[in-house]
């Protein structure tokens, strides 16, 4: 059993940087691949990185490229969501999601979710 608990999330201005945590617990995190995902009001849940379970290879969404960098501590037990230049169209309640030796690049492909964290950004 995994549970992911988000952090980080606040309020931004354009331009600002955030830096989101995924903490989990449970000894076989090292196990599991991680995926941020992000969900605005009234729009679906979209991929937006990931990071295999070694670390070795990371996967962003085209819009975010180039501004977030994912990232992972496996003897902390965290994953992270460096966000820079935000702008006013990142603003959505961010989710981290766990898969056993896998990227989950969707809801349905994850064994584990977290409870989100909202990230607002103001122009």
């Amino acid at each position: 059993q995994v549970q992911l608990i988000e952090s980080g999330g606040g309020l931004a201005q354009a331009g600002d940087s955030l830096r989101l945590s995924c903490a989990a617990s449970g000894r076989t995190f090292s196990s599991y691949g991680v995926g941020w995902f992000r969900q605005a009001p009234g729009k679906d849940c979209i991929f937006v990185a990931g990071i295999t379970w070694r670390g070795d290879s990371t996967y962003y969404t085209e819009s975010v490229k180039g501004r977030f960098t994912i990232s992972r501590d496996n003897a902390k037990n965290t994953v992270y969501l460096q966000m820079n230049s935000l702008k006013p169209e990142d603003t959505a309640v961010y989710y981290c999601a766990a898969a056993y030796k896998a990227v989950p690049v969707a809801r349905s492909t994850s064994d584990y979710w977290g409870q989100g964290t909202q990230v607002t950004v103001s122009s």
